[in-house]
Parts: structure tokens; C-alpha cells; sequence
């Protein structure tokens, strides 16, 4: 299972490690947003995970905790991107900058709009300002000390950390995603 806050890179690394391990990659924000970014059932969001999550091999990305109880006692790792606020938020201004110039597609056909973007306090931009420091703390509980504690832990504080990992995984260079990758 791939965590950490909105925009540190979780969907781009997931999708590198899965890829190097031969695994499915399961993403959460693919499977929780329907059309006009409306939230899909949570019975239909947990059945969609749950059927993802059966097999013996997958790399999940998300922070959904409605999900985390599907997730957790079937992860055997956990790679947590606990990157800091300014990178984290230059990522998150950058991607949705260029999806907002771009009307780029993302899933469920979902666009990020400038006005949703930018004029909006729902927008992800505020999401991350406002989420930033309260994961970093929630993650640093849940695997020291609550239910995350028994999975193995990688703990990410630097983008050159993901490259890292994914050398020793298999040998393969940067990981630095393409603007419309979701990083």
C-alpha cells in the first residue's frame, strides 16, 4: 500500500512499483470518484476494493480509511511518501495548473477546472494546505503505534528516496512523473 498526503506522488510511484513487481495497480481515486466528481456509494466503493484486494498480489495507493480495514490486513508492505509541504505543494500547483490549462481527463472523465481549481475552497490546492501537517501526523501514529504498526514500513521523506526504491526494485531510473501523471 502506497499513503501520504494528496498530491506527494502515490498514483506515479504505485504505478512504477506494481509495474516492477508484476502486480495490479489498484487506485483508490479511480475507484471512489464517479462522473461530475461525485463520491460513489461507500458499499459500492468497498465492494470495488474488496474485489481488487483478493488476489495475492497488488500495489494500492490511496488514504481512504473507509477502505483501510480491505486493505491493511491483506498489505505485507507499506510505503508511506512523507515528503515536505513545499514539495508537496508545488507538485499539487503544478499538476493542476497544467490539467486546468489542459482540460486534461482524469478518471471517470472528471476534469480539473481553473475555476475549481483555483476559485474554490473544495479545490485540491486547499485540500493540501488544509491536510498537509494532519496527515503527517495521523501517518506517524497509525504505523508507529495503531493498526499499521505490524506492516513493514518505507518511509519516503524525498523524492530521490522514490527513485532510490525503485532502483533496488528493479534497476530502473528516475521516477519523475510527466505533468499528466497524477503525482
Amino acid at each position: 500500500m502506497v499513503v501520504g498526503t494528496s498530491c506527494s506522488g502515490k498514483t506515479t510511484l504505485a504505478r512504477r512499483v506494481a509495474d516492477a513487481l508484476g502486480a495490479p495497480h489498484v487506485e483508490l481515486d479511480a475507484l471512489h470518484w464517479g462522473p461530475d466528481w461525485t463520491e460513489r456509494p461507500v458499499d459500492e466503493f468497498r465492494d470495488a476494493v474488496r474485489e481488487r484486494v483478493e488476489g495475492d498480489r497488488w500495489v494500492v495507493d490511496g488514504n481512504y480509511a473507509m477502505v483501510r480495514d480491505l486493505v491493511l490486513p491483506r498489505a505485507t508492505d507499506a510505503i508511506w511518501l512523507n515528503y515536505a509541504f513545499p514539495i508537496v505543494f508545488s507538485r499539487a500547483l503544478s499538476r493542476t495548473s497544467w490539467r486546468a490549462m489542459t482540460g486534461h481527463r482524469i478518471y471517470s472523465g472528471n476534469r480539473e477546472t481553473f475555476r475549481r481549481a483555483f476559485l474554490s475552497g473544495d479545490s485540491i490546492l486547499a485540500w493540501v494546505i488544509r491536510t498537509h501537517g494532519r496527515y503527517a501526523v495521523s501517518y506517524r501514529e497509525f504505523f508507529e503505534s495503531g493498526p499499521g504498526a505490524g506492516v513493514r514500513l518505507t518511509e519516503l521523506r524525498r523524492p530521490r528516496d522514490a527513485d532510490d526504491l525503485l532502483e533496488r526494485l528493479c534497476g530502473r531510473g528516475r521516477v519523475n512523473a510527466a505533468p499528466d501523471s497524477s503525482v
